[in-house]
């Protein structure tokens, strides 16, 4: 992993935390937690605070994550906001972060001048057991907490400041007033400081969890639909009467589903032959055949011409395969007729011809499922599925490693947005 690090993909983007003073609150809100101070003078942490040097430090890579549910935050200034999450084992955690940012940027703005804000994102369970747990997570609230209590003196000073307007008398009590004084040394004014976050409870909707070996959890107006290991306990159990169940093995019923709920963008020539979607497909199988048969091989000059020789070269292993003949034969076929009858399609090669439907709320995550679909896509796993793109590089051998971080910089990283756009038509 550390080729990975070294080129920023993973961990990567984090904010640097080198002063002494964000160092002491972060250390304050460790002592919360109860773990000990941090010996570091310099680490990094990502939006919710997670830092991948503390983790290591700690040899606890959970630590702002107990039980997979519940996730803890520290929030040490407001360009955390901007940063993504590199742990989680919810989907939606970072969509939640920021949504709490936004809500509340007033203040945390405030806050974080003077002090360190951190607590949970409290779910309706403690831990995740069975399928129901996952269900029970319709809402999320956030329980903030400070370490110097500026909130709770804020909320002192407030009622301070309503005796001192709503008792006639009040301007007489020396205490009360010099108490106002040492609070307002602390909070500042608060009639132009927001030091309370007004908005804490977030709606929990669609979202993915690592929980039981990978589960989705989709939800429409009338029901819910899960999609995951058939083995998960209370998979078929909880709700039966409200929940529909999709085993993740049963391809031909993940591609109804995303397609009866205009989750998915069928193949047309309107949007196919300008992103070059089918074209990157193309690439990757050939690059996956290569890494089955020669695993040594070394990837790093090869070009067009060179991809070419080899498929020539190697036309019965790459027939027997057949994913790269399909490719070929959907894109004439969409070339004549501007469309693909999908109902002729083996209901796993689907997974290779459609993506999210960009204006859908769900694509991000609709992407990252159909990428279990079609696992030797390093790029749409790294792009939608980085748990599952980071467990696959773990099996490459070396030289494929090189050969993926290389691609992912030249391809992804100088430009994510273009790139996000072209292939999945996706704007932000």
């Amino acid at each position: 992993m550390d080729l990975l690090y070294a080129n920023e993909l993973i961990y990567g983007r984090l904010l640097t935390v080198d002063q002494p003073h964000l160092i002491e609150r972060y250390n304050r809100a460790l002592k919360s937690f109860g773990f000990p101070a941090t010996k570091l003078k310099e680490f990094n942490i990502d939006r919710t605070g997670f830092s991948p040097e503390i983790a290591k430090e700690l040899k606890d890579p959970s630590y702002l994550d107990p039980n997979g549910v519940n996730r803890r935050f520290i929030i040490l200034t407001p360009a955390q906001a901007d940063l993504p999450v590199v742990h989680t084992q919810f989907s939606n955690t970072s969509q939640l972060m920021y949504e709490f940012f936004t809500s509340n940027s007033r203040a945390i703005n405030a806050l974080t001048i003077k002090d360190v804000l951190y607590g949970e994102i409290e779910d309706s369970v403690s831990v995740v057991n069975d399928i129901e747990d996952l269900l029970s997570i319709n809402q999320v609230e956030f329980r903030v907490l400070s370490a110097e209590n500026v909130m709770g003196q804020a909320a002192e000073l407030r009622l301070l400041v309503d005796r001192l307007q709503d008792e006639p008398d009040a301007w007489r009590n020396n205490e009360l007033l010099n108490r106002m004084v040492e609070l307002a040394k602390v909070t500042g004014d608060i009639r132009e400081n927001s030091l309370v976050p007004d908005k804490v409870v977030f709606r929990h909707r669609a979202f993915w969890t690592s929980h039981f070996g990978g589960t989705f959890i989709f939800v429409d107006d009338n029901t819910t639909t899960v999609i995951g290991d058939p083995s998960a306990p209370g998979f078929r159990r909880s709700r039966p009467w409200q929940v529909n169940y999709i085993s993740i093995k049963d391809a031909e019923q993940v591609f109804q589903f995303l397609a009866s709920t205009a989750r998915i963008e069928l193949p047309r020539a309107s949007w196919i032959e300008q992103s070059g979607y089918l074209e990157n497909r193309g690439e990757m199988i050939i690059r996956h055949l290569i890494q089955t048969l020669e695993p040594e091989r070394d990837l790093t000059n090869i070009d067009r011409i060179w991809l070419q020789t080899w498929i020539h070269a190697n036309a019965t292993l790459i027939n027997h395969d057949g994913t790269w003949p399909f490719l070929n034969a959907v894109k004439r076929e969409i070339g004549q007729t501007g469309q693909l009858n999908m109902a002729e399609i083996d209901p796993k090669r689907r997974f290779l011809v459609v993506r999210a439907l960009p204006r859908h709320p769900d694509a991000w995550l609709v992407n990252h499922l159909i990428s279990d679909f079609v696992p030797w896509d390093f790029l749409s796993r790294y792009v939608f599925n980085k748990p599952g793109f980071y467990t696959d590089y773990q099996g490459w051998s070396p030289s494929y490693q090189q050969h993926v971080v290389d691609i992912l910089k030249t391809t992804y990283l100088s430009d994510k947005e273009g790139l996000r756009n072209r292939l999945y038509g996706l704007e932000q």
